[in-house]
């Protein structure tokens, strides 16, 4: 007898379809990005796609295949959205937080970070950290998917987290604000020999890539972790762990060693 072949599903956070994602789009709804088949640009998906935009939804256009297996061969009319499961925040809700706790900002950046599994032990730090936030790009990095929400152990829900266009230029504006960059990358600092007490913001690169240029040039410190073994890196939220404690160390001011 032939085996009946078992129906895929969208995964729990994918909306398919032009009218759901529509309708996702128009209520309001928190969207991490949407996928759009290539080649496919007929009059109602327009809109959808002018609506994203507007909102300022990161767009990606993606082979037909992969939005098929993304949906779970159901019919998407050419586009699906990925729900985000926490609404995103602004840069002037992560000082507010700061100023609520009466501290100083204490913030960290993940450029471009793509593992969805990073990012969420990286808002999971953050929230045991006390971080007051984490700032990520709006493209090429992961978001605030389901996948996140889960690896994050629910600190999604009381870590804020900013999408913006451009990392190098809001490491800028973070700088014209009173915050000082520091930078996770080989060839740095020790990272426990700095003072973090300050405002801050600790910068985590890419798990490929690490740190681009131009964020490295306008880092006020460069800090690296000591590798004694024979592989020269960390696990980008393993790093982040490591110098996010450093930071809680010093600003409840625990002795590194006693006396």
């Amino acid at each position: 007898m032939e085996e009946k072949t078992r129906e895929k599903k969208p995964a729990e956070d994918i909306i398919v379809g032009r009218n759901a994602v529509n309708e996702a789009l128009r209520s309001g709804r928190a969207i991490d990005s949407l996928y759009v088949a290539k080649g496919n640009r007929s009059g109602s998906l327009l809109a959808v796609l002018a609506k994203a935009k507007q909102k300022g939804i990161a767009i990606k256009e993606v082979d037909p295949r992969k939005l098929d297996s993304l949906c779970g061969g159901a019919n998407h009319q050419g586009i699906a959205a990925v729900a985000a499961v926490h609404e995103y925040a602004d840069l002037e809700d992560l000082f507010r937080v700061a100023q609520e706790r009466g501290e100083p900002p204490f913030f960290i950046v993940a450029d471009e970070l793509e593992d969805p599994h990073n990012l969420g032990a990286i808002l999971r730090t953050a929230e045991c950290a006390g971080a007051h936030g984490v700032i990520i790009p709006r493209r090429r990095s992961a978001g605030l998917t389901y996948t996140v929400g889960k690896a994050s152990a629910g600190a999604v829900e009381y870590v804020p987290v900013v999408r913006v266009t451009n990392v190098a230029a809001t490491i800028e504006e973070l700088k014209q604000r009173g915050v000082w960059i520091y930078t996770a990358d080989m060839n740095g600092q020790n990272w426990c020999g700095v003072d973090y007490t300050g405002p801050c913001a600790i910068v985590i690169g890419s798990e490929g890539f690490g740190i681009s240029r131009l964020v490295q040039e306008k880092s006020d410190f460069i800090v690296s972790l000591p590798m004694r073994g024979k592989i020269n890196s960390l696990n980008a939220s393993v790093a982040c762990g490591i110098i996010c404690y450093e930071v809680a160390r010093q600003r409840v001011g625990i002795a590194a060693k006693n006396p």
